[in-house]
């Protein structure tokens, strides 16, 4: 494969839909956990949004450094043009804002924006070195009549990610320059920001610290202030000329790092890296290689946490963790164990695994892996009764790709440690109940499983008890032990295993068959009974390696996901017509947490789905495939050529949440190469 493009839009101008311009996105990943980002029609729409969204260590986490760049192309009689947009919500869209921008495409998941101005065409391109905070912007005069000059001018507000936008700048920032080089600093203990323009007859322009509001209309449709201001040093020009390229680069990389390649030659090693993942992978084509490089930009390696990145290279190993989604999520624990066979055993990637199996291992506490790790800390928090569950799966799947017995043999200690604790008791009221030996959960104030939405204090989804995937996986689990002890002569403790194993089964069979639904009881032993909803995590129970479900029963359950939980983009959370249910998931955030699992759709649980459905139907692949297919369009919706979070229960589905998450990337690549 020598190209891999995605087209979005193709010779004709844009200002009759500026609308699905500012709603579509493109996403470029570092890495590290930093990215740059920003709507196609070039319009910062989201506090996220920004061309260097750098991974700083602790305290600092993901910080904007470079917000939004103002072009414009100036003209021999002095007029000008701006390329793209810089809209303002509440106003109506000029019609010529997207006169120019003629085309937008992925290039092996890089994107380039076209411009057609009075004749002259222009392409702009966008790529981040790998593994640094850079960005790099380059503009490519295709053709045109007459010679122009192109004018940059930066906007910076340097904040936290999640920092709101209309948070003041506490003061001026200060701008240093030394030659072609320019460095810009606030008061605050952050690296510079570092800015230098390689073109023809460049120049740079101060125009006094001048500042500007922007507003971001994703913001205000989110319930969030939503107008800002930004500031700008002045700007850049130089010469577009025929043949060669004009690239700014900024960056908080040091000045020697940054002239270690010239631009020119970190495209080529993006092109070159890009291509050995395909190659990794078994050189797929179409969607596949399009979702091979889009499962990248969720490998991370995690900026921050500088003492494990020690203990890590003192033992000759690496750290690694996933990114769980763009813009907002840092590293989950479930999002990773569920995500690991799609980003890396289905990619080739099998080190990278290793990496990160081998990392969460190490931050196991009182048989607990960590839920997540907060954004600028070392620390992970341990709030979760399904991750260190999905830990045992994900260390299955790399097993049976890898045959890696040396890492099995370094955690073995550790997974036996997880069950003494599950059977015993840890942290949040995880224990196995002593009567029927299934696995209960529950704590005040936390919502311990994957449907972990809360507002405040209200968890809006409230789980306490026996939660019906929680002992499909906990069942998984004593089996995956059981047999791996076997496998290393530990006779004693897998026949224990296996004893449980079989309680666990019989207790599951008998207490959360709901005959009066054919189907499977979501909770049992809750706070208000036995929770007869109809939910997509009975799927788990015949989805898993070791399935708990009674043979008998697999097509019932299949049967009631398929008819009242699938959509073509995924599952609903709660089937249509429980008095809880929510056709669509918007407004700000009561309103979205309030329905975040009562009937929104989640695109990774097509996954599961998938395996439920060859289980019942091994023979019946194509049928699999099409439930995958109907997801094709969405790579042109939300974050082009990636997979959204989750999506409205109903048509049109519109996508929702994270514009690219992991497990959904991760779970059709999978089933992709599963159905193949």
């Amino acid at each position: 494969m020598t190209d891999l493009h995605r087209r979005i839009v193709r010779g004709a101008p844009l200002e009759s839909d500026s609308e699905s311009w500012l709603h579509r996105e493109w996403l470029v990943a570092n890495g590290l956990g930093g990215f740059a980002s920003a709507s196609i029609s070039g319009a910062i729409t989201r506090r996220y949004h920004g061309l260097l969204v750098a991974a700083l260590p602790a305290p600092f986490g993901r910080m904007v450094m470079l917000n939004h760049l103002s072009e414009h192309l100036v003209f021999p009689d002095g007029t000008m043009a701006r390329l793209g947009l810089e809209e303002q919500p509440e106003q109506e869209i000029p019609r010529t804002a997207l006169h120019y921008l003629t085309e937008f495409r992925l290039e092996r998941g890089l994107p380039v924006w076209r411009f057609e101005v009075e004749g002259v065409v222009v392409e702009k391109r966008l790529l981040m070195a790998y593994q640094q905070n850079t960005v790099y912007l380059s503009y490519h005069f295709l053709s045109g009549p007459w010679p122009v000059r192109l004018e940059l001018r930066p906007y910076i507000h340097f904040r936290h990610q999640e920092t709101r936008v209309d948070e003041p700048i506490p003061e001026p920032y200060a701008l240093s320059i030394i030659g072609d080089r320019y460095e810009i600093s606030s008061s605050a203990d952050l690296p510079k920001l570092k800015l230098r323009l390689y073109g023809e007859r460049s120049a740079f322009t101060f125009s006094g610290f001048g500042a500007r509001q922007f507003c971001y209309r994703q913001e205000a449709e989110r319930g969030y202030e939503a107008c800002g201001t930004l500031w700008n040093p002045g700007s850049f020009t130089t010469d577009l000329l025929p043949g060669r390229d004009t690239t700014l680069v900024a960056s908080t990389e040091s000045w020697r790092t940054i002239h270690a390649l010239r631009p020119e030659e970190v495209l080529t090693a993006e092109r070159l890296r890009r291509q050995r993942l395909l190659e990794m992978a078994g050189n797929p084509s179409g969607v596949t290689a399009e979702l091979v490089l889009a499962a990248d930009q969720f490998l991370i390696t995690p900026a921050g946490r500088i003492e494990e990145a020690a203990r890590a290279h003192a033992s000759g190993d690496q750290v690694g963790t996933v990114i769980a989604g763009y813009h907002w999520f840092t590293d989950w624990g479930r999002d990773t164990m569920i995500s690991l066979e799609g980003l890396t055993l289905v990619t080739g990637r099998h080190r990278e695994a290793g990496w990160v199996l081998r990392t969460f291992a190490h931050y196991v506490r009182d048989g607990l892996i960590p839920n997540m790790f907060p954004e600028g800390k070392s620390e992970g928090l341990y709030h979760t009764a399904d991750a260190t569950l999905w830990f045992f799966h994900a260390i299955d799947r790399y097993l049976e790709v890898t045959g890696d017995r040396s890492t099995l043999r370094l955690i073995l200690p550790t997974l036996q440690e997880i069950i003494y604790r599950h059977r015993h008791g840890t942290r949040f009221g995880i224990q196995a109940d002593r009567h029927d030996a299934l696995l209960q959960q529950g704590a005040p104030g936390y919502q311990l499983t994957w449907m972990d939405a809360k507002v405040g204090d209200w968890v809006v989804t409230p789980r306490r008890g026996k939660a019906v995937e929680i002992n499909a996986l906990w069942y998984n689990a004593l089996r995956l032990l059981e047999g791996w002890l076997r496998e290393e002569e530990e006779t004693a403790a897998a026949d224990d295993l296996g004893a449980l194993a079989v309680r666990v089964q019989e207790s599951f069979n008998r207490r959360f068959w709901y005959a009066q639904g054919n189907y499977l009881y979501d909770v049992v032993d809750g706070e208000d009974g036995d929770d007869a909803a109809c939910r997509p995590n009975q799927i788990f129970s015949l989805s898993l390696r070791h399935p708990v479900l009674d043979p008998a029963r697999w097509q019932a359950v299949l049967s009631e996901v398929h008819q009242q939980l699938l959509t073509p983009v995924g599952l609903r959370s709660l089937a249509p017509g429980h008095p809880d249910y929510k056709a669509k998931y918007f407004g700000d955030i009561h309103a979205r947490d309030a329905a975040y699992h009562q009937g929104t759709v989640w695109g990774w649980l097509i996954g599961p789905f998938v395996d439920a459905w060859l289980r019942v139907h091994p023979e019946d692949r194509a049928t699999a495939r099409t439930f995958l297919t109907s997801l094709f369009p969405h790579l042109e919706e939300a974050c082009i050529g990636s997979i959204s979070e989750v999506f409205d229960a109903e048509p049109p589905f519109t996508p929702r949440g994270c514009v690219a998450q992991a497990w959904s990337v991760a779970e059709v690549l999978r089933c992709l190469a599963k159905t193949g």
